[in-house]
């Protein structure tokens, strides 16, 4: 009669008891380094997430064991796959899986990884006839558009940069983006810490008109 083997928890490929609670011991350290890289506070990620402050805190500390339920919308809000938060083995795989997502009636395509610094976007705009309505935040943003039609509103200029054009400005400046139409455009767009928190983390459900995105 054939015998059933059972793996032994120090062969490779196992995770030792011991092995498994380093793993979830590092879990707070990282995202707690994720957070302060987006210079987001618990309040704004309990808003993003629906995750209690408390619970927040006591995760980054140490003092709260980390479960999927709690890991997957961190994941989602921090921009990173799951396998970062508990440090898996990196691959070796260099490839961007992006996953799109809707805000404020746009389509964004995450072209970069990491947090921090400039997060690389493609972004689809719908054709819109809103009227601008201009905002400011600190940071620069960079874009280029691969197709259609964008309307750039920054300051005193009115502009519409189509296939191959590329802005770039401080938004310190009064600005808006919108897409005069007739088709939806296509944009390859840069944002600073504050520029993607102002434009891509804007909870659903938010307004569509333009920029008006709150930060969320």
């Amino acid at each position: 009669m054939a015998q059933t083997r059972h793996p032994r928890h120090d062969e490779p490929g196992t995770t030792t008891g011991d092995g498994l609670e380093d793993v979830l011991r590092g879990v707070g350290p990282r995202l707690k380094a994720l957070r302060q890289r987006r210079d987001v506070t618990l309040a704004e990620l309990s808003t993003a997430t629906g995750i209690s402050v408390s619970t927040l805190s006591r995760l980054e500390s140490g003092l709260r064991r980390p479960t999927l339920e709690l890991l997957l919308p961190l994941a989602r809000e921090h921009g990173v796959q799951l396998d970062e938060l508990v440090d898996a083995p990196v691959t070796g795989d260099p490839r961007i899986h992006a996953r799109p997502f809707v805000r404020a009636g746009r389509t964004f395509v995450p072209l970069t990884r990491r947090p921090g610094g400039q997060r690389a976007y493609k972004m689809i705009v719908p054709p819109s006839k809103d009227e601008p309505h201009l905002r400011t935040h600190e940071g620069h943003e960079w874009l280029y558009v691969l197709s259609g039609r964008i309307r750039l509103v920054l300051s005193d200029h009115d502009l519409v940069l189509r296939d191959g054009e590329v802005a770039e400005f401080d938004t310190r400046l009064p600005h808006w983006i919108g897409n005069p139409g007739p088709g939806d455009a296509e944009v390859l767009t840069l944002f600073g810490p504050q520029g993607e928190r102002m434009h891509v983390r804007a909870r659903s459900g938010s307004s569509t008109q333009g920029d008006t995105a709150p930060e969320g």
